[in-house]
């Protein structure tokens, strides 16, 4: 019987240490079976990590002249709240510099960046560098270089510059930023606040965020304590690798950053370099993204393509046949959903490279083969009307007064093709109005019936019977298609 309860003991301790020794490791597990395979384990410390990554961070200083109101190292970035995310950034290093008047003065500003091969290549943003006088870095050790500036990239704020050292240096290596996912564990160094080498450590809390800084947008957010100075610095992952570099802030925002993704940067920072500029391929459309209006008018499916509002002359996708109005829906094959999508798409392409692109038009699809050609970051969405007659209706019961398009009015808004109408004035509180129909506004269809005259437009209106839908397919200046449908 003794026995018995030694045994019994026994077993209740050996069983106290099993879970002891389980837990110690383990804060949770992933309920699906394999327990001991899904064991997510937090990080007992990021010291090692640290220690071996920090040498190659640098700190960037930085002196530039500024003259009247220019405002040093500002780049007109905006966050969500419609706020500049760098706000904080130049007021605690620069000051509030709007209106200030005078003569030239010297300033300067700080930053981080992270050297990417032994040779003294330095990966930084281009905010923290662009026009810049002078650029020191600072290592680790202390040693301080002269550093220039190699390459410029505005589009996507990245820039290489590069230090002369006798002997070889250390420097961090690439990782993989499509692999990284939400939730895993993150760790940014950098000098924020001119604190050089500070390490912080979170999650990535969101992929693929847009922040509206660049047609590039497509960052990793993460609640990595990031802060002034901080611009320019590697976030890495459990391995040491480079996921991102440390772009934006939200002022207003605390705990919240944004890294520019390593997979996308990779190509840019290549490129500055070894030639010290990017260059982008180009179509040659202004494009806008499909929402349920316009899904609904062309019968497909919202985010199922692109609807393409202009099409530059002599461009590449004008030469290839590509019209306005056609929606592209892949792209050598692979599907396109979104504007955003098919600018980063383009822009990785070579110049003269041939594609095959899928477009939608008039509910039937084709390929077109386009040769690409290279971006042009002058090129405006110049939104196509059309110019056709000089007649201008009385309001009629919709309270909507059209007019054909003069070469007078078509110079004065800057018009391109000869199709549709032009809205003179829109009644107050009319059906038209509530609508959102608006003055300027060019009037391409009505129910789906191209209109080419103040005619068309009448004869078209005439037609819906009261009671039924009018759908109104418009073009708007600075806003591309739209469909505003009214019940007559």
């Amino acid at each position: 019987m003794g026995t018995f309860r030694l045994n019994v003991k026994t077993g209740y301790l050996a069983l106290f240490v099993l879970v002891f020794l389980f837990t110690s490791f383990s804060p949770y597990i992933l309920a699906d079976g394999d327990a001991f395979a899904k064991t997510v384990m937090v990080p007992n410390s990021f010291s090692e990590l640290a220690e071996n990554a920090s040498p190659a961070v640098v700190n960037i200083s930085i002196e530039k002249t500024i003259t009247n109101n220019l405002r040093s190292f500002q780049r007109p970035r905006r966050g969500p709240n419609g706020r500049d995310p760098f706000e904080d950034f130049f007021e605690k290093f620069f000051g509030d510099q709007h209106g200030q008047q005078g003569p030239k003065r010297k300033t300067s500003g700080l930053g981080s960046g992270f050297i990417i091969d032994k040779k003294g290549f330095i990966v930084t943003n281009n905010h923290v560098v662009e026009g810049a006088d002078k650029i020191t870095v600072k290592l680790q050790n202390g040693k301080e270089y002269d550093a220039t500036t190699i390459g410029l990239d505005p589009n996507t704020d990245l820039a290489i510059i590069k230090i002369e050292s006798k002997k070889a240096l250390p420097y961090l290596e690439f990782g993989n930023s499509e692999t990284l996912k939400v939730g895993e564990w993150v760790v940014a160094i950098g000098s924020p606040f001119g604190l050089a080498h500070t390490v912080t450590a979170g999650i990535v809390s969101a992929k693929g965020r847009v922040i509206g800084a660049g047609p590039y947008d497509n960052f990793i957010q993460t609640d990595a304590s990031i802060n002034p100075g901080n611009s320019g610095g590697p976030l890495l992952d459990m391995n040491g690798k480079v996921i991102g570099i440390n772009t934006a802030i939200i002022s207003s925002a605390s705990g919240i950053g944004f890294a520019v993704p390593v997979n996308m940067a990779q190509d840019v920072i290549a490129q500055l370099k070894n030639k010290g500029e990017v260059t982008r391929g180009w179509l040659g459309v202004a494009i806008q993204d499909i929402d349920d209006e316009i899904a609904d008018y062309y019968g497909v499916k919202k985010d199922s393509g692109v609807l393409i509002t202009n099409v530059f002359p002599g461009d590449p996708a004008d030469n290839a046949g590509i019209q306005p109005k056609d929606i592209i829906i892949e792209l050598n094959g692979k599907k396109i959903t979104s504007t955003r999508q098919l600018t980063r798409n383009v822009a990785k392409l070579s110049i003269g490279d041939k594609i095959k692109v899928k477009i939608i038009r008039d509910g039937k699809t084709r390929t077109i083969n386009v040769k690409i050609a290279k971006r042009r970051d002058d090129h405006i969405a110049d939104l196509g009307k059309g110019e056709n007659g000089s007649r201008v209706t009385n309001s009629d019961e919709l309270g909507v007064k059209v007019s054909g398009i003069t070469p007078e009015i078509s110079k004065r808004l800057n018009l391109g093709d000869s199709a549709g109408v032009v809205v003179q004035s829109v009644e107050k509180d009319s059906k038209a109005a509530l609508a959102g129909l608006r003055a300027y506004d060019i009037i391409k269809e009505v129910n789906r019936t191209k209109i080419e005259s103040v005619k068309d437009y009448i004869v078209a209106i005439d037609k819906v019977k009261k009671g039924e839908a009018v759908q109104l397919f418009i073009q708007r200046d600075q806003a591309g298609f739209r469909v505003i449908k009214i019940f007559k």
